[in-house]
């Protein structure tokens, strides 16, 4: 039947079980955008028109995209290189709640580009053609990616849990991302999902947030992409180590008395400047920090620093510094080995706090450890000098059961060191140089006292004693005392 154009009126006679096509041609200007309806009357006078609803779908000559995610430094900026750095999508691992333990690769749907009509291979996006998974990084997409979930694999279904992983390439300073996707409910072809953080930090180089809520917008049924832009992942991987330290000493072995220098390199290993800079470092035990020995230098010149002390803790701090990248800050102090060193183990740590200039986040490394080995040296040839102060009854320099200790006597000795006595009357000195030695009672601590008299050795009868100390031995060093008699000179 060969089709007859009708521009008026004309009435047609439809034979028994017959029929009759009719075209009906409708413009419609400007075509929607979203999508509608346009309801065609037909019948003209007749008591009944008939009605035809034409759905007219939007034109879209473009082609479909997907937002694409992009690895960046730590503040956001593009990666000088981007060669061996990989980002995949895993299944969160079975049984573990908090998603941080990696399972089994997502296997995405492959796609093609171009698109090869008939082959049954969906069309993909760029920069990932092939919706490769992993996906390797190129200088040449500055660090863009995208991945294409399939609605019909059941990859959007609520309750899903992905993990994202930024792994740099062997070797750089950088650290690798790990950041937990958990799909929500879809609506009116638009699914959303919770982006979080398992490493602790933000997401964004932009945003401190370590977790973001986001969604995905379904194009149609066949293929589906992740916004990953929308996470603002545009991950941003910061530098492994930002800041080092490095503590060195000027000798690998010691005695108590001599004076150690240390030395602390504080190097920049970031893009960008750092401020705040602050080391604390802990001595070892019997090590007294000389506050009036700091010195610091950086690229040759001498800067300030301000330091303190708490105990053993020391407190170097160059809050107005601006360490730019690869620059060094050497710091250099004094400690003197004290007796007590010898109990020691001779290891001090330090560590450096600073603070990023691009994103204010804190950098931190440590502790750095510096061994020194502690020998006794003069104190290997020091003896112990024990003694007491007694009340003598019988005046023969000896202490007998009934012969009360006076508390609280003070001793001198010939180096200067002043000792006290305990309720017994009792006192000791440890480390005492060997030789002769000389200790001396101060009558004025022992009042209504004074030295008693000695019948058997004659030397006793003063108020000084002189002894003998051998190296590494021991010796005794008493003092007798008597009630002072009325008219007894002191």
């Amino acid at each position: 039947m060969t089709p007859i154009p009708v521009t008026t009126p004309t009435n047609v006679v439809i034979p028994p079980r017959g029929q009759v096509n009719v075209t009906v041609g409708v413009q419609v200007n400007p075509v929607p955008t979203t999508g509608t309806s346009v309801t065609v009357s037909m019948g003209g006078t007749t008591p009944v028109p008939v009605q035809q609803t034409v759905i007219i779908p939007p034109v879209n000559n473009q082609p479909l995209t997907d937002p694409q995610g992009r690895v960046t430094g730590c503040a956001g900026e593009i990666l000088p290189d981007y060669t061996g750095f990989s980002i995949s999508l895993h299944e969160a691992g079975a049984g573990d709640p908090t998603g941080t333990n990696l399972g089994q690769l997502v296997g995405l749907t492959p796609t093609e580009l171009p698109d090869i009509p008939g082959n049954n291979v969906a069309e993909g996006i760029e920069p990932n053609r092939e919706n490769s998974n992993p996906f390797f990084l190129t200088n040449g997409e500055q660090g863009n990616y995208s991945f294409l979930f399939d609605v019909s694999r059941d990859q959007l279904t609520p309750g899903r849990r992905y993990i994202l992983l930024v792994s740099p390439p062997p070797g750089a300073n950088f650290n690798e991302r790990r950041i937990r996707i958990d799909i929500g409910e879809t609506s009116n072809g638009i699914t959303r999902y919770t982006a979080t953080s398992l490493d602790g930090r933000p997401i964004s180089a932009t945003n401190g947030s370590t977790s973001v809520n986001g969604t995905i917008d379904i194009q149609d049924a066949e293929r589906v992409g992740l916004n990953l832009a929308v996470l603002d992942l545009s991950a941003a991987v910061c530098e492994a180590q930002s800041i080092q330290i490095v503590k060195t000493g000027d000798r690998a072995a010691a005695e108590p008395g001599d004076t150690v220098i240390y030395r602390l390199a504080i190097r920049n290993l970031s893009t960008t400047p750092l401020t705040n800079i602050n080391v604390t470092d802990e001595l070892p035990l019997g090590l007294s920090f000389r506050s009036d020995s700091v010195r610091a230098e950086l690229e040759g010149q001498k800067v300030s620093l301000t330091a303190s002390e708490r105990g053993r803790q020391v407190t170097l701090s160059a809050s107005a510094i601006a360490l730019q990248p690869g620059k060094v800050l050497n710091i250099a102090y004094a400690a003197r080995l004290t007796p007590d060193s010898m109990r020691g183990r001779g290891i001090n740590s330090a560590i450096v706090e600073g603070r990023r200039t691009d994103n204010g986040a804190d950098v931190r490394d440590g502790p750095a450890t510096h061994k020194i080995a502690i020998r006794p040296g003069i104190v290997s040839d020091c003896g112990t000098i024990v003694g007491r102060v007694f009340l003598d009854k019988n005046f023969d320099g000896e202490q007998q059961k009934d012969e009360p200790g006076i508390p609280n006597a003070v001793v001198f000795l010939d180096d200067g060191n002043r000792i006290v006595t305990d309720n017994n009357g009792l006192f000791s000195v440890a480390n005492a140089i060997s030789g002769f030695r000389t200790g001396t009672l101060d009558l004025t601590s022992v009042p209504g006292y004074n030295i008693a008299p000695n019948r058997r050795f004659a030397e006793r009868n003063s108020q000084s004693r002189l002894v003998r100390l051998e190296p590494g031995g021991l010796v005794r060093m008493n003092f007798a005392v008597t009630p002072v008699r009325e008219g007894d000179n002191r």
